[in-house]
């Protein structure tokens, strides 16, 4: 029986010192440490994998709580099961005493609680989920209903902002410069150039010559 252990963080600059000093009284090689830098929202991270291949019959793959194995309750029930029942390897979680699917004075005690357990955390979970997507969709409903628009705030353009943009259309100015006079970058001044210009002819306004270096 080998002993394993994984480790993950959301990004580089998160310390995995804590995971580490939890797993020493575990004596587990330096070859069976498995660690991820990344976000526990799936299960494809390249160490994980590693780690998965190497598991066999009779294991103990350690974790340092359940949301190091991962964040989405449904995938980790399907590795949970995977792990346990098709390769035949147990897991221990440090932080939930549960969850530990060793056998228990020589019976199935152990993979039983922890089964249930984990079916119970995802039970929760999802239902949490749901309660938060029916609450923000509430929010939102109510939101609408007293006149609340969504979105990004409207763009604050300078004053003389159609002004400019009429020269342009002249063709008196490129768009560049004109940009640079009012201080916005380019392609935010073309875009709502673009707006400015098909308003004003909507209305019947007659210019000259497109704009030059529309580029």
């Amino acid at each position: 029986m080998e002993r394993y252990a994984y480790i993950r963080v959301s990004s580089k600059d998160q310390s995995i010192r804590r995971q580490r000093a939890a797993l020493e009284p575990y004596r587990i090689p330096e070859k069976n440490i498995f660690c991820d830098h990344q976000s526990g929202k799936d299960f494809d991270r390249p160490q994980y994998r590693k780690l998965v291949e190497r598991l066999q019959q009779g294991d103990l793959l350690i974790v340092k709580s359940i949301d190091r194995l991962g964040r989405n309750y449904n995938d980790i029930l399907s590795q949970w099961q995977h792990i346990t029942k098709e390769l035949g390897a147990d897991i221990l979680v440090l932080d939930m005493e549960l969850l530990d699917t060793r056998k228990k004075a020589g019976n199935l005690t152990g993979t039983l609680i922890a089964d249930l357990v984990l079916q119970i955390f995802a039970y929760v979970a999802q239902t949490e989920r749901e309660l938060i997507r029916q609450r923000q969709a509430e929010g939102i409903a109510a939101a609408k209903r007293t006149g609340k628009k969504f979105g990004r705030p409207q763009y604050a353009l300078p004053p003389d902002f159609p002004k400019v943009c009429e020269i342009c259309y002249r063709g008196e100015l490129s768009t560049r410069v004109a940009a640079e006079m009012l201080g916005m970058t380019h392609s935010t001044f073309y875009r709502h150039y673009r707006k400015e210009t098909e308003k004003l002819v909507s209305k019947g306004r007659q210019f000259g010559t497109q704009a030059k270096d529309m580029g």
